[in-house]
This record gives structure tokens, C-alpha cells and sequence, in this order.
């Protein structure tokens, strides 16, 4: 499998905020969001057997593991093993993926966190995946403006998501206005910055 790297470091956003994690991040992605904060792991990375990225989490201090990417679910088959193999060994797995990739087979051993893309990035998830997220899986909708929020605002309206939700908004954007709109709409959301980026660690 193709890794971009494989580091610990607190957990900076999603279900698990602030807790320590070990972060296998993965290369390539299918997508060029326009607010991409990690451009380097779309593509690249250093090929990897699922025995090698394990033998780099076993060195790692703690049980919880955060697979990201690029997205990650582009390397379907050596993720469902590597999986497998956390499992069996009683870590705790969660998966933050685009959106665009079928997830169900990951879900006996991993929550989900399906990163919803809005107008502002260039992009679109697979919608119809939403239908598949279970109360251990939760959604993100990273927004940039007032179009973002409307947009989320009609794909929870339209879809059924049984995960909690998240709204976090792009760096450098107006975050206060942000906030201040869910709390006048009442959104059933949690509003969440990234944690890392203002403790200033990877």
C-alpha cells in the first residue's frame, strides 16, 4: 500500500477530538478539493506491505488509529487486511474518507467519518452513501461561506444521517458568522475547528 506517512499526534477534529491518536495517513486521492490541506498525499507515497505499516504502528504508544488520506478507501483491499489486523489486536480504527468510495466493508472494524464536500471545494461525495452511516460513524461538511451552509443544510434535510454531524470551517474563513448561523437556525450539528491547527501540530 501506498503511504504518505505515519505519525502520532492529537487527534484534531471529528468524534474523537483531542485525544492522542496514531495517524496512518494514506497516499493518492481522487479528488483536488480547492481547500486541500494535505496536497502532498494525493499522490506519491512510499509503497508499504500491510506487515510493514503494522510493524510502524506496533513502535506507536496508545490504541487508537485514524486512517486518512488522500482516501484512504482508493487502496480498498489492502485496508480491508490491515483492518482485519488492527482489529485481532485490539486497536480502536476509524476511517475519514471523501465520500466517493463504499465504506460497508470497512464497517465491522472501523466508525467512519464521511467528509461531505460542499460547493466551495470543487467536489461531490456520493451522496446515496449517506444511507449506509450508522450511529458509530459520523459526517463532516467543511464549509466556507453561507452557500456551504445552505448546501449542508438541504443534504440533511434530504438524507436521513443516523451518524452525528459536524460542521468545521475553513481555515481562514469567517468562523464566528459561521457559527453564529447554526445557532440562529438551530442546526442539528456540532460546530467543530480543527483542533490541530490552532495548537499549531501536525
Amino acid at each position: 500500500m501506498f503511504v504518505s506517512e505515519i505519525f502520532r499526534s492529537l487527534q484534531g477534529e471529528g468524534k474523537n477530538q483531542g485525544r492522542p491518536c496514531t495517524f496512518i495517513r494514506l497516499a493518492g486521492c481522487n479528488l483536488r478539493c480547492a481547500w486541500c490541506d494535505t496536497s502532498y498525499a494525493q499522490e506519491g507515497g512510499r509503497n508499504m506491505s500491510v506487515g510493514e505499516v503494522l510493524d510502524r504502528v506496533w513502535l506507536q504508544n496508545g490504541k487508537h488509529i485514524c486512517i486518512t488520506g488522500g482516501e484512504p478507501l482508493l487502496q480498498h483491499d489492502e485496508v480491508l487486511e490491515l483492518l482485519k489486523k488492527l482489529s485481532l489486536h485490539g486497536y480502536s480504527v476509524e476511517i475519514e474518507t471523501n465520500g466517493t468510495r463504499d465504506f460497508r466493508e470497512m464497517q465491522p472494524y472501523a466508525s467512519i467519518c464521511m467528509d461531505v464536500k460542499c460547493p466551495s471545494s470543487g467536489a461531490r461525495s456520493d451522496l446515496r452513501l449517506l444511507a449506509h452511516i450508522t450511529p458509530r460513524d459520523s459526517v463532516k461538511f467543511v464549509v466556507a461561506d453561507e452557500d456551504d451552509l445552505l448546501y449542508a443544510r438541504a443534504v440533511m434535510n434530504r438524507c436521513e444521517i443516523r451518524g452525528e454531524v459536524f460542521i468545521s470551517p475553513v481555515e481562514g474563513t469567517d468562523r464566528r458568522a459561521i457559527a453564529e448561523q447554526i445557532v440562529k437556525e438551530n442546526l442539528p450539528v456540532r460546530f467543530q475547528v480543527q483542533l490541530h491547527k490552532i495548537l499549531g501540530i501536525k
